[in-house]
């Protein structure tokens, strides 16, 4: 379908929670990020009287022109943190840019933990 089409007939606008899915998808794609029992992206923990909170691993910024998008990661023991943070940014990047059509200007990767090795 033509550009042009789709800007005469109306908009389109993606949530940010779907980019954020999209996201999560692609960074559990990369060797090196922890994963859990289920395969899905390991989430940091807070721990607040005893009470587990999960926290969110992404945050999406949608602006006029571009996305940015913060991910948290935790790594596998073992992996080089900064080889595992580019696949990520690079992974992310082009997974939601050829899903949604959205295009990102920076996927920033913070590596929140290690998972030690059983």
């Amino acid at each position: 379908m033509d550009n042009n089409n789709i800007a005469a007939s109306g908009g389109i606008k993606v949530a940010d929670d779907v980019i954020a899915k999209i996201a999560v998808l692609a960074a559990s794609e990369i060797q090196g990020v922890a994963l859990d029992e289920e395969g899905k992206l390991l989430v940091p923990q807070v721990n607040i009287l005893k009470i587990k909170l999960s926290r969110n691993p992404v945050k999406v910024s949608v602006s006029k022109e571009a996305a940015v998008i913060d991910i948290s990661v935790i790594t596998e023991q073992g992996s080089k943190a900064v080889n595992v943070a580019s696949a990520v940014q690079e992974n992310v990047k082009s997974a939601v840019q050829s899903m949604t059509g959205v295009p990102v200007s920076k996927v920033n990767v913070n590596i929140v933990g290690i998972r030690l090795s059983k």
